[in-house]
């Protein structure tokens, strides 16, 4: 979407303090963090929310989920981590691009809302 915030930074567009990039997604920190790590997990392609996946979108979805290990770990989160997908307005989504927020570096707490 040529209006989506998301997509470009993810297209490099708008400059932003990437922490991991491949062909399939971007990962770069917040703006306004939760944690002294926080990061964002973005696919390049275009899609609203969690909802809004389709099959098609399996291996996508794999893909950032079995990439978390890789970027946690380059982030110096050897004590674990929290990885959120906000969904819809009750999920309190903000951008209606498809994102996950990795956060680390202290404890967290629950419930987390």
């Amino acid at each position: 979407m040529s209006d989506c915030i998301f997509c470009k930074i993810a297209n490099g567009e708008i400059p932003s303090q990437m922490a991991y990039e491949d062909d399939r997604i971007a990962v770069f920190h917040d703006l306004e963090p939760q944690a002294p790590v926080h990061v964002l997990m973005v696919p390049k392609k275009h899609i609203a929310s969690l909802d809004a996946a389709e099959a098609e979108d399996s291996a996508l979805l794999g893909h950032i989920l079995t990439t978390v290990k890789k970027v946690a770990a380059e982030l110096g989160l050897e004590n674990g981590y929290r990885l959120v997908c906000n969904c819809g307005q009750d999920g309190l989504q903000t951008v209606q691009h498809l994102h996950f927020h990795l956060l680390g570096k202290r404890q967290m707490s629950w419930p987390p809302g």
